[in-house]
């Protein structure tokens, strides 16, 4: 029996939802036009089943946040929301004020509203506990309008912010289908996985990754971790190898005495069950050139992981029976450095076992390379996933617990 309500749980005939989603998607600098819709796709099922259920749906969504470059109003989303659900989203740019009121009492039956960015308000991007949230301005000011809450924002659910969750305080509260889908998905993958099985952790992000070895390889989750990308330099650096200055500016803020003393540590502690580059990929006159990890010192900036590593780490996942990848292998939009990316997705692939993608990037880069079809599962999440992954609770999943045992599954 779930611990929370899923979409099943509540009659929703002729009632307001507010659903919260996670459409936070990768767009163009230059033109900022949404690049990659999956986000968006991934939350229709739940969308579709709640029209369908005659509810009134108003949506609450973000993008980006205050002082990035992304940071954008939802009017695209809107239109990409129609597009993928073959009829009419209501968008206005407003999300407490009067306008956004207006808006959420005229939604009918089975039609679906979307309100402007929730994180233009400040107070949504604090991190408090769920009482708290349940008394700041966005809750107190919409859940009044509102009969039934449900989250299906499952990329956002390692955040304890008040549109994720505040309302299970005080509304009937239940998970959407793709929240319930990921859960399930990643509890089949991390507490009972087929072997052998091989993790592949890229992408920027160094100083989390000695937390997860650490984790997926002190309980066996994994047989071998495979680090790649700027991780993977900076792997390559904390063993003493002379990266050179031009890989080391990607990675400033994460290149600390901490960080290099944790990959250290389980580099020491777990030998030869974590696999690193042996060469690295090079950009020299133009083209593409792989270079000895030995000679990196005055190579240039790596981009990608070169044809040794490709080929050594490309015969372990084939032979896996369980391969998950959180975080690219190098600069994938990058002409001629996608290469790395694209050989351990379809190893992924090629394997005869489970293949499953996490984070935004690797999913983007997946549905670049036609690949993400292929995959048995492509997580939304990249962060929460993480989390997960840490065996730390997910505020999301912790407030839809609460919301059960103090409102039940009320009809």
């Amino acid at each position: 029996m779930d611990t929370y309500n899923t979409l099943g749980d509540m009659n929703y005939r002729g009632k307001r939802v507010l659903l919260r989603v996670d459409i936070n998607c990768p767009m163009d600098k230059k033109t900022l036009k949404i690049i990659n819709d999956s986000r968006i796709r991934a939350v229709i099922p739940t969308i579709r089943e709640l029209m369908g259920k005659k509810a009134k749906v108003v949506i609450l969504a973000h993008q980006s946040r205050k002082g990035k470059w992304d940071f954008t109003d939802l009017s695209q989303h809107a239109a990409l929301l129609s597009k993928n659900l073959n009829a009419p989203v209501k968008y206005v740019d407003d999300v407490l004020g009067e306008e956004a009121r207006k808006a959420i009492l005229e939604v009918g039956d089975g039609e679906v509203l979307l309100l402007g960015n929730v994180r233009a308000i400040d107070s949504e991007s604090v991190s408090k506990p769920m009482e708290e949230h349940a008394k700041g301005e966005i809750v107190t000011t919409l859940a009044p309008l509102f009969d039934y809450y449900v989250c299906d924002a499952f990329g956002a659910a390692h955040r304890s912010q008040c549109s994720l969750v505040g309302f299970e305080d005080v509304l009937p509260s239940a998970s959407g289908r793709l929240m319930a889908k990921e859960m399930y998905a990643l509890r089949t993958i991390f507490n009972s996985p087929r072997r052998p099985s091989v993790f592949i952790l890229g992408g920027a992000k160094f100083g989390d990754i000695p937390h997860m070895i650490e984790r997926v390889l002190s309980n066996n989750t994994a047989d071998t971790v495979i680090v790649v990308g700027l991780a993977g330099n900076a792997f390559l650096m904390a063993r003493g190898v002379d990266i050179g200055e031009a890989s080391k500016v990607p990675l400033a803020d994460e290149l600390t005495e901490e960080n290099f003393k944790n990959a250290q540590d389980v580099m020491t502690k777990y030998g030869q069950r974590i696999l690193l580059p042996v060469d690295v990929a090079v950009e020299k006159d133009g083209q593409r050139s792989s270079v000895l990890i030995g000679d990196m010192a005055n190579a240039g900036a790596a981009l990608d992981i070169g044809d040794k590593s490709i080929e050594t780490f490309r015969k372990v996942i084939e032979q896996s029976k369980t391969s998950f990848m959180s975080g690219p292998a190098g600069m994938f939009e990058k002409p001629g450095f996608e290469v790395g990316t694209k050989a351990i997705m379809t190893a992924m692939v090629d394997s005869s076992g489970l293949s499953v993608l996490g984070g935004g990037h690797t999913s983007a880069a997946a549905e670049r390379f036609d690949l993400a079809d292929s995959m048995s599962y492509v997580s939304t999440g990249g962060g929460a996933l993480e989390t997960f992954l840490l065996k730390d609770p997910l505020p999301v999943i912790v407030a839809l617990e609460h919301s059960k045992e103090k409102f039940g599954n009320s009809q």
